[in-house]
């Protein structure tokens, strides 16, 4: 069918499917695969090929910036307005999870909210509290479920933070945001212990070290369950970023970026892999920014290429808010140039 549109500038997807399914009765069986077929086929004529060699990125790039005179729009921008219209569109029926009276409380912003579909769901009990929490999972390039996004605690939820912290076995914490920062009526408050160690709900959460350099603050944590002591206990490293200004898009550095990123990924790696808690203020932009970068670092370690448009895409199908504005969609070109440039340096 892609052959089709690209030779005829027509594609017939009813007819091609009455044919396949004339050769093999079981080809197509439900509506939502002939429903996921027209989508496929839309995104690819509309987006084309977005993947760039990592020795073709420069030139690339650099050309994707251009502004054409009479369209007064780069490239850069058209491509973004057409991941905007491939982006799904939440209804309120995908979020009717978050939206339960009972949860709505647990909610920093009505208007971002995880889809079902994404839900990660606590484990651990605690008295009448039910297992939501307003965290997405998301994937990284080589592993499903690598990430948990979720908006910085309300004073409500923080013994359900670190509940979700324990249950996925999470060894990494990145805070995008500063505290006391707000866009509502609840402030980002301190959610951890610091010195000494402090209990919220069943969750035993013990302040064990700190070291800072001017990007980053890292702070080292051990959580048990006091509750049932027989799972053990999990070390967990937070990496609070402190290079992003409170009302900006982006960061003010994309060495800083690269530099939080590094440490995570030196952590991680030592610890063997585990999940990595992201979140910023309201669990979208900032958090889905971080993830993207990650992603195409990986793409470029793996497959010596970056296909920014997909990483984006492949992130919003789990929270559409995820890289939320022009500014942080071309902070990941950015960046990616940046690492390359540092690279090629070394």
């Amino acid at each position: 069918m892609l052959d089709m549109a690209e030779c005829e500038g027509v594609v017939d997807i009813y007819n091609c499917v009455k044919t396949l399914c004339s050769r093999r009765i079981n080809m197509i069986q439900t509506e939502e695969q002939y429903i996921f077929i027209h989508d496929a086929i839309l995104e690819a004529c509309l987006c084309g090929e977005t993947a760039i060699l990592v020795n073709e990125f420069a030139v690339t790039y650099k050309e994707m910036l251009r502004v054409d005179s009479q369209s007064n729009s780069s490239q850069l921008r058209e491509e973004f307005q057409t991941l905007n219209s491939v982006t799904p569109h939440l209804d309120v029926e995908e979020c009717s999870i978050a939206l339960l009276p009972r949860n709505r409380e647990k909610n920093r912003s009505m208007d971002v909210l995880p889809p079902d579909r994404a839900l990660a769901f606590l484990v651990t009990t605690e008295g009448e509290s039910n297992n939501y929490i307003n965290a997405a999972l998301a994937d990284s390039f080589h592993r499903q479920a690598a990430f948990i996004v979720s908006p910085h605690p309300l004073p409500g939820t923080t013994a359900d933070f670190w509940r979700l912290v324990f249950d996925y076995g999470c060894t990494a914490v990145v805070m995008l945001n500063q505290l006391n920062q707000s866009n509502s009526a609840w402030p980002c408050v301190q959610y951890w212990p610091e010195p000494g160690l402090q209990q919220y709900g069943p969750m035993e959460v013990e302040f064990l070290s700190m070291s800072a350099d001017e990007d980053v603050i890292t702070r080292l944590f051990r959580v048990k369950n006091v509750t049932r002591l027989q799972e053990g206990q999990l070390v967990v490293c937070q990496f609070q970023f402190l290079r992003w200004s409170a009302y900006r898009d982006v960061p003010d550095s994309k060495k800083a970026f690269l530099n939080l990123l590094a440490q995570v990924h030196k952590w991680q790696r030592e610890c063997g892999e585990g999940r990595t808690v992201v979140h910023c203020l309201n669990g979208g932009g900032r958090s889905g920014t971080l993830c993207a970068c990650n992603i195409l670092l990986e793409m470029i370690q793996y497959q010596n290429m970056v296909d920014i448009f997909y990483a984006v895409k492949t992130l919003r199908n789990c929270k559409p808010n995820m890289v939320e504005s022009l500014d942080q969609y071309r902070f990941c070109y950015d960046l990616v140039l940046e690492y390359l440039d540092c690279f090629e340096g070394r």
